[in-house]
């Protein structure tokens, strides 16, 4: 009984030490300023796929001329992706659709685009999206930034 107890105190412990670690890696994350939630879908076909499989729900956050990428449940304290400004073009955009809806947030807008010619879909609230879309566009003179 004892011994039972006493595993159950370790799994519970170490399930609090996993939940504080995830809480503070994204603390440390948003520290910096400029992030926001954003799930992404990489190397997808062209025709659009409502199935809501692919995507990985994170957060994104600006850094420079570029956007790097974090998922949401990792320990890893690097970016997964990163997004280079000047390498961005947006394809277009589009609402959830099909069983997508269950797969983002709930006020989502996915954004297609192709970076270093790999297509992928971002989606993000409409003011993550209008802010990304400004900082796309706000690229110093002479860099190429093509927008949609």
């Amino acid at each position: 009984m004892v011994l039972a107890l006493t595993v159950c105190g370790i799994v519970v412990a170490l399930v609090v030490v996993g939940l504080f670690v995830f809480g503070l890696r994204r603390r440390l994350i948003q520290r910096s300023g400029g992030t926001f939630d954003c799930s992404l879908r990489w190397e997808v076909a062209e025709e659009p796929d409502t199935s809501g499989k692919g995507w990985s729900y994170g957060v994104a956050r600006y850094n420079g001329d570029r956007v790097e990428w974090f998922r949401v449940f990792s320990y890893a304290p690097r970016p997964r992706r990163l997004l280079e400004r000047a390498l961005i073009e947006v394809v277009g955009r589009r609402l959830p659709e099909g069983e997508e809806e269950l797969a983002l947030l709930s006020d989502a807008v996915i954004l297609v685009c192709l970076h270093r010619g790999v297509r992928l879909e971002l989606a993000m609230s409409e003011d993550a999206l209008t802010g990304f879309l400004a900082w796309l566009e706000a690229a110093p003179p002479g860099q190429r930034v093509n927008v949609a």
